[in-house]
Order: structure tokens, then sequence, then C-alpha cells
């Protein structure tokens, strides 16, 4: 997926706000079945929230980045241990300006 403008970026951040955190990354780290958790929710949700319980900030980041090349997202925001991301569905409820 093609990089989000600074505007997408925004308005995505703006309705991620309100959102509770779908999938939770723990003790055992980003493992297979919480990539395949993170693609179902992708799926049903387009934009979601994941806690992460590492108190590590490279890991964090490096999960970040590992979810987005895994799954096809994009990455929205990082605020401490809960990560944003979002991949449009084949038919997209939410629809980006510009």
């Amino acid at each position: 997926m093609k990089p989000l403008t600074p505007a997408q970026r925004q308005f995505l951040k703006s309705l991620a706000h309100a959102r509770q955190p779908v999938v939770m990354i723990g003790n055992q780290g980003l493992t297979a079945a919480v990539l395949k958790e993170i693609d179902h929710a992708l799926n049903a949700h387009e934009l979601i929230k994941i806690k992460a319980a590492s108190d590590e900030v490279d890991a964090r980041r490096a999960w970040l980045e590992e979810i987005c090349a895994a799954t096809g997202a994009v990455p929205v925001q990082q605020i401490g241990k809960v990560l944003v991301v979002y991949r449009a569905a084949p038919k997209p409820v939410i629809v980006l300006p510009g």
C-alpha cells in the first residue's frame, strides 16, 4: 500500500482516538498467531489499535514495521505501547480524504 499523506494520517488518527485495542502482543512477542489475528482484525475493521506488552521501545518499533510488511498495512501512529495500523478493505468502509 502506498504511504499516507499527512491529511490522511491525521484523519485516521482522529478515527483511531476513540477505538479500543483489538489485538494484544503478549510476552511471547509477535508470533505467527498474533500476525494472523491482526490480519483478521484488519479485514474486519480496516483501522485497528494493537496493544504491545513490551517495555522496549525498539522492539515495539520493529513489531510495527514487521506487522506492516507482513499484512500490507501502513503505520498510522505509535503512542507508547499502542500501535495503530490501517489497511483498506476490498470494499473500503473508511474513505480517506484526498
